[in-house]
């Protein structure tokens, strides 16, 4: 059995269980973490994740955040003066964060997003060197009304979270959902 296809199975186990909808927005996150060289696979298969989450009762919605960066860039009024001078990006890349953290937190507020719907959320990745996915996802927590799975490429050690291998900050309360792990919280 692929890594994939062992997520997915693992993921599976995950979505059946009865949710418990009175836990804490940092609670109802999940992180579907595989190894990163495995992400062109996981893309073609991201319909099954929505056809298992359908099948186990639940709404599910996809975000995908791929092409955030280059999106919100392309409408920077000051883009140009970034790409000859990228060591003033700093600035920038806290905006993009906010505008980011904004997009994730409308499709929450969705009349779509309810208190039985999978947030997914692609693309997470594309976001190595620019914003911190922890910090993202402490940002919206607060706003989850059912789940919130973020595709994780990468991989954790108890309540760490390394994306690419490097580590991205701490998120105790994600339930981490991996190829094989076999623990169902």
């Amino acid at each position: 059995m692929s890594e994939i296809e062992s997520l997915l199975k693992e993921y599976e186990r995950f979505v059946r269980l009865p949710w418990d909808h009175k836990l804490a927005g940092p609670q109802k996150v999940w992180l579907a973490v595989y190894d990163p060289g495995q992400e062109r696979r996981l893309r073609p298969r991201l319909r099954e994740f929505e056809t298992t989450t359908l099948s186990a009762g639940h709404g599910w919605l996809l975000l995908d955040l791929t092409d955030s960066f280059a999106q919100w860039m392309a409408s920077h009024e000051y883009r140009d003066e970034y790409f000859h001078q990228p060591e003033d990006m700093d600035l920038a890349l806290a905006d993009f964060s906010e505008a980011l953290a904004q997009r994730v937190e409308n499709l929450l507020a969705s009349p779509e997003a309810n208190e039985n719907t999978v947030v997914a959320i692609a693309g997470l990745g594309s976001l190595f060197g620019l914003t911190r996915v922890s910090s993202l996802i402490a940002r919206v927590a607060p706003h989850i009304q059912g789940r919130l799975l973020g595709f994780f490429p990468g991989k954790n050690e108890g309540p760490r979270y390394y994306l690419f291998g490097v580590g991205d900050g701490w998120n105790y309360l994600a339930v981490p959902i991996s190829a094989g792990s076999g623990r169902v919280s």
